[in-house]
């Protein structure tokens, strides 16, 4: 009769995925609630945490670096603009006193909430009023405010106080005012509250949150981004910024103005007062001489003589103005006091160096306010100061000399010029030296008055270093948290927590749970799995049975050929490590299998401390194995034939002796083995546990192969671990393990995975079970 199923070995094991596979795969409904939690869990995480949106803004800043400048009819209006570096830019567009005046136009250190039914959520676009403090230095964190807008009114509800609209109102919580919003729907009910938040904390977590950074190497744009729960917020907060930055970079050019036209306003004053004496001595000279004219050799002397003058007086002009540039590098304090020179000195190296000095002490005062002072890039803009120092210095020094040898050289032509007016009438030449002080004090004050226009000119201007590409602009959808991201990653925590209890059981349990397991243990060959049944009856195998337990002791029979079992070799012990792994169990049906082919078989029960066999067989135990081994009785008086065979035979423990081990070292014991093996086909010798009793390395002499039953979830790996060191010194020939109580895994009924599977086809007789293994 063929089988109504198919039994495959499964290879599976052979690679490493299908080994992880075969273990891990029964255990799927562990893995689908882990991962029903772990997505519950995130979808909570999701109701709770506030959406955030990212805005973007760009902004183009003039890097003289990168040849990013203005136009020159720009140039001409504010002469003095300067170039800018984007990395320091950067630095300054991020810094706590930007950020600082951002928190204060839009108020958010008084940020309105509303509650939502999981988290309150950001009131920002939506709230009637917005919160104004009267000095939010000094406030006092409050966490939570509730108050009620009353629009019919205009007024503000908090607890049993109202207040009016745009006034200053004194509070508990200091000094408010509420300012209406520009909100069109004010039939919003819903209860608002306010926060009262440090100033200096809001600052601190918005510098945080802000990316400032360069588009590229080669660029000059500096993108800014941003995130926030509210997108409105997000805009308004980038949009700010950009503007309160460009408005710094204007005051700082129009205090810059400011020092330079008062610098010229004192000059202009001085030198319009000595013009003025000049022209009013010349006036009483023409007056008291009567001088009108002069002769042609005195105006030809005197246009010579006034020309040379005039360059001396450019010179001193220059001289003086060097003095003044030189005492101001040397002694100033602050960077404004350079800027007055920058105007009035011609030698473009000269300007183009104190310009640079400007600017570098320009950048010194911005990092200052938000850098420590032994931070690297403080430390190397103050280098930067005094290398431009030095080179104003030496520059300033060469003019002087260049200036000092082109007045001398001046003074000599003068000289002879004066020699020859000597000739002149006394009358002239005092009129030619009035005539030539009035010249030089003439140009001074023209030269004093065009700078002094160009500077009212920058003053004037508020063309900015910075220029808004693209205002801020928040996305249309949230960028944080990501849905998929956060429910990846809780699937992927649900797939580490079911590897980690799988992983923790195996590294926690001391019993043997897989055939690897054993294969590691031992040298030993597993020949059999015999998988766990739930039966009423101990015996599996009968006339018929298809049952996957019954075919496993089938292929247990076949398997004994590889133990050279048949013929004259037909003696096999059955023992185990530990009291309740099986042995008797397979033994039992091991011989009932064999005695299902026609053979005789005989079990001969040495476990005369805990027998078990006669129960198994329901056959009579008052005179077995004790008797026979104290001499009491002849082997043909214990063996008794069973009912479950006409070819299975037993001979049962009897009573329980005082000293088994004792009997069974005795010689009718080999007398036995060697009577049953004359008269039977098969000899199973069922003795006791070596852990408990060393009964089976005596019998083991006597027998031509071992069976050691292991039993899954029962035997202790460190029994299965000495298994082969210990059968150094106490040989169980010819030994084989037996695999014994094969639990399907995980949650799968007919899954064993421990090398097998099976695959039922057609009808199986149907038994009642019950809650009893049969394995023991």
């Amino acid at each position: 009769m063929e089988p109504d199923f198919e039994l495959t070995e499964n290879n599976n094991g052979e690679n490493g995925f299908g080994d992880i596979w075969a273990r891990f795969s029964p255990y799927w409904p562990l893995l689908l609630l882990l991962i029903l939690i772990c997505g519950g869990g995130a979808w909570f995480y999701l109701q709770y945490k506030a959406p955030l949106y990212e805005a973007k803004a760009t902004v183009l800043i003039k890097d003289e670096k990168k040849g990013v400048d203005q136009s020159k009819m720009a140039e001409g209006f504010n002469q003095l603009a300067g170039t800018k570096i984007i990395e320091n830019e950067i630095e300054v567009i991020g810094s706590r006193s930007l950020m600082g005046e951002v928190v204060k136009k839009l108020q958010l250190y008084a940020p309105i909430s509303e509650d939502s039914k999981w988290r309150p959520v950001s009131a920002y676009s939506n709230s009637p009023v917005k919160i104004e403090l009267k000095d939010p230095a000094k406030l006092k964190e409050v966490k939570r405010v509730n108050f009620r807008f009353d629009a019919e009114q205009s007024t503000i509800h908090i607890g049993k106080e109202t207040y009016p609209l745009n006034e200053w109102v004194e509070t508990r919580f200091g000094m408010l005012r509420f300012i209406p919003a520009n909100i069109t729907d004010t039939s919003n009910s819903h209860p608002f509250y306010f926060s009262l938040i440090n100033p200096k904390r809001v600052t601190s977590d918005l510098m945080k949150r802000l990316q400032a950074t360069s588009s590229n190497k080669l660029s000059t744009v500096i993108d800014l981004r941003i995130e926030d729960e509210s997108p409105q917020l997000s805009e308004d907060i980038l949009n700010t910024l950009i503007n309160t930055y460009d408005k710094a970079a204007i005051k700082d050019n129009n205090i810059l103005a400011d020092s330079t036209l008062s610098f010229l306003e004192d000059r202009l004053k001085y030198v319009s007062h000595e013009l003025d004496s000049i022209e009013k001595r010349l006036q009483n000279f023409r007056s008291d001489k009567e001088v009108i004219d002069i002769s042609s050799q005195g105006k030809l002397f005197l246009e010579n003589v006034s020309a040379n003058d005039q360059k001396i007086s450019e010179l001193n002009m220059q001289l003086a103005v060097l003095d003044e540039v030189e005492k101001y590098v040397l002694s100033k304090e602050g960077l404004a006091e350079i800027a007055p020179a920058a105007l009035v000195v011609n030698d473009p190296l000269l300007s183009q160096r104190l310009e640079k000095l400007y600017v570098a002490e320009g950048e010194y005062e911005k990092l200052k306010k938000n850098t420590a002072e032994n931070n690297p890039i403080l430390v190397s803009v103050t280098n930067q100061i005094d290398r431009l120092k030095s080179g104003v210095i030496e520059s300033i020094r060469n003019q002087k000399k260049s200036l000092e040898a082109g007045k001398n050289n001046l003074g000599l032509t003068n000289s002879k010029y004066n020699t020859l007016l000597q000739s002149v009438p006394q009358k002239e030449r005092e009129l030619i030296e009035f005539n030539r002080t009035q010249t030089l004090k003439s140009n001074l004050y023209n030269y004093l008055a065009q700078k002094r226009e160009e500077a009212a000119l920058s003053h004037s201007s508020i063309i900015p270093n910075s220029r808004t590409i693209d205002k801020a602009e928040a996305s249309l959808e949230p960028v944080s948290p990501d849905k998929k991201m956060i429910y990846a990653a809780s699937a992927g925590l649900a797939f580490a927590l079911f590897i980690g209890l799988m992983v923790l059981r195996g590294l926690i349990n001391s019993t043997i749970l897989y055939s690897k397991e054993i294969e590691t243990l031992t040298t030993a060959p597993i020949i059999a799995e015999i998988p766990y049944g739930k039966r009423k009856y101990p015996l599996v195998i009968s006339e018929g049975e298809t049952t996957f337990i019954a075919e496993q002791f089938r292929k247990l029979r076949t398997s004994l050929g590889y133990l050279s079992i048949g013929g004259r070799r037909k003696k096999i012990l059955v023992t185990s490590a530990i009291p309740g792994e099986g042995k008797s169990f397979v033994a039992a049906n091991l011989g009932l299998s064999l005695a299902m082919t026609g053979r005789k078989v005989i079990l001969l029960e040495f476990d005369m401390v805990n027998p078990v066999l006669a129960d198994k067989f329901d056959v009579a135990a008052d005179k077995g194995m004790s008797a026979y081994l104290s001499g009491e009785a002849e082997p043909e008086e214990v063996i008794k034939r069973t009912a479950a065979s006409e070819n299975l035979f037993i001979i049962p423990a009897g009573d329980i002796p005082s000293n088994p081990s004792e009997l069974i070292m005795n010689n009718r014991t080999e007398k036995l083995l060697d009577y049953a093996e004359g008269l039977f086909d098969y000899v199973i010798v069922d003795t006791a546990p070596v852990a408990v009793r060393s009964d089976a390395y005596v019998l083991s002499a006597f027998c031509d192969a071992t069976l050691y039953v292991v039993r899954h979830k029962k035997t202790p790996k460190k029994s299965v671990k000495l298994l082969d060191e210990n059968n150094k010194i106490n040989e169980l020939k010819n030994m084989a393990i037996v695999f014994n109580g094969v639990r399907s895994k995980g949650f799968s009924k007919n899954n064993y995975g421990y090398g097998y599977n099976n695959k039922y086809g057609a009808k199986k007789k149907a038994r009642k079970k019950d809650l009893t293994g049969v394995n023991s």
